[in-house]
């Protein structure tokens, strides 16, 4: 077999291959054996007719249209290794010569990934965030403990304060009308968690149990119910019970309670080295963001629509899978944001344009500079993956098999992150440099 590649305007190739004639002939054959079983010739047994009756009956068309999709397929596949282009989009094929006894040519013409001109991707100088924990940041997460522990305890005597859980009947009234939507009744409510509509909870501060009071509130303007939107509703609110919030001290007991340590300074200690690490990571993803957002920006390249309006897709497929665990669909979304179907991809394209040149950067960086996932790199990450989903490596590895050229790219992506990662310099004027390149396909601090 043979195959040339012809380059055309807009990332698109002629590939002409050759088939040698043998093996279209095998393909005449395999197809002839396929239709004879199809159909009754009379005078034969179903199957039995020699290959120029069927020609006869049939004509040659069905033969070598059945052929065809037996060899082309195939060699189009081989040819596409062979001369290693890279196609993004399905070929568009043209049978030049199909004759007995000739070799078999055929042209597809086919979209591929573009050239990307890189910029500069050495030497990228990112900002390195320093990752210190203060005493104030331990302060601060031991009160959120606090909080989060806290016990409630009824309010006898007194308002209603900020912080306060007040239990409410309440009912809404819309230009002097019950709205059914708008009611509830012993309804716990956090006073200042932003639950209900902007100013509702300023406006019970300093309520007693058992009082009534008239809440008066406006709909935002871009509300999802619309009948709504923008609307004035005045609620009757009557507080049945008050709950504040009981804090247990910050001693060694509070430890014991909350935390697998024995003392109150082991606990903090132990918060320092989480927070530390917590930042430490959160440095290292920004040193990366950093790095690959530069690397983009420097490199130029013609972005193929096929490979935006895929990305299109995945991301609205993203969208319905998140809103289907809200429990809305794509439709609700729609007619709640007055938007169109192609207004919501086209909202979508900025973010899908900028994905795809990202992949198409790193990939031309990766190839540029040799980066590949060995056999070892795999293995590493399947290992990781049972870790984390606490199962057998190899029930995982038999799971990730049909996925492992997937594996391998994501592979190749971060260890192309980590190349970049560890080839940037310091900005000037830039963190502490407590944030050290990573070298595997993690990006954890090394």
């Amino acid at each position: 077999m043979k195959a040339t590649v012809e380059k055309l305007e807009k990332n698109r190739v002629i590939l002409e291959v050759e088939v040698e004639a043998p093996r279209l002939e095998q393909a005449l054959d395999k197809a002839y054996k396929k239709l004879v079983r199809q159909v009754n010739i009379p005078g034969f047994r179903r199957g039995k007719a020699p290959r120029f009756i069927l020609e006869r009956y049939m004509g040659k068309e069905p033969l070598y249209s059945e052929a065809m999709d037996i060899v082309i397929p195939a060699a189009y596949r081989e040819a596409v290794e062979e001369t290693k282009i890279e196609p993004i989009g399905h070929p568009e094929v043209e049978i030049v010569q199909a004759e007995e006894g000739q070799p078999l040519i055929f042209k597809a013409t086919v979209e591929v990934k573009p050239e990307v001109r890189l910029g500069e991707y050495k030497g990228i100088p990112v900002e390195r965030p320093g990752v210190k924990v203060t005493d104030e940041d331990v302060e601060a997460y031991l009160k959120g403990l606090q909080e989060r522990f806290a016990q409630l305890k009824d309010v006898e005597e007194g308002s209603l304060q900020e912080g306060d859980t007040a239990i409410i009947d309440f009912q809404g009234q819309v230009e002097g009308r019950d709205y059914p939507g708008l009611k509830g009744e012993s309804y716990p409510l956090e006073i200042g968690s932003g639950t209900f509509l902007p100013g509702f909870e300023a406006q019970l501060v300093g309520v007693k149990v058992d009082e009534e009071r008239e809440v008066k509130v406006t709909f935002p303007a871009d509300y999802y119910r619309e009948e709504l939107a923008g609307k004035e509703a005045v609620f009757t609110v009557k507080v049945r019970g008050i709950k504040r919030k009981q804090l247990a001290p910050l001693d060694d007991e509070f430890a014991k309670d909350v935390s697998e340590w024995e003392t109150l300074d082991e606990l903090k200690e132990d918060i320092r080295q989480r927070l530390t690490e917590q930042r430490k990571q959160r440095a290292e993803a920004e040193v990366r963001r950093q790095v690959v957002e530069r690397a983009v920006e420097n490199a130029e390249v013609e972005l193929p629509a096929v490979l935006v309006e895929r990305r299109i897709a995945h991301l609205v497929n993203d969208m319905a899978w998140r809103l289907h665990g809200q429990g809305l669909s794509l439709e609700q979304l729609m007619e709640r944001s007055g938007k169109t179907w192609e207004q919501l991809k086209e909202d979508m394209r900025p973010q899908a344009e900028k994905e795809v040149k990202t992949d198409l950067v790193l990939e031309a960086i990766a190839k540029a500079e040799g980066i590949e996932a060995t056999q070892e790199d795999v293995e590493r990450e399947i290992q990781k993956m049972a870790q984390l989903l606490q199962q057998p490596a190899e029930k995982v590895r038999e799971r990730m098999e049909k996925n492992l050229d997937g594996l391998r790219y994501d592979i190749i992506i971060n260890k192309t992150i980590d190349f970049l990662v560890s080839n940037s310099i310091p900005a000037d004027g830039g963190g502490s440099g407590d944030v050290r390149a990573g070298t595997d396909s993690s990006g954890a601090d090394q």
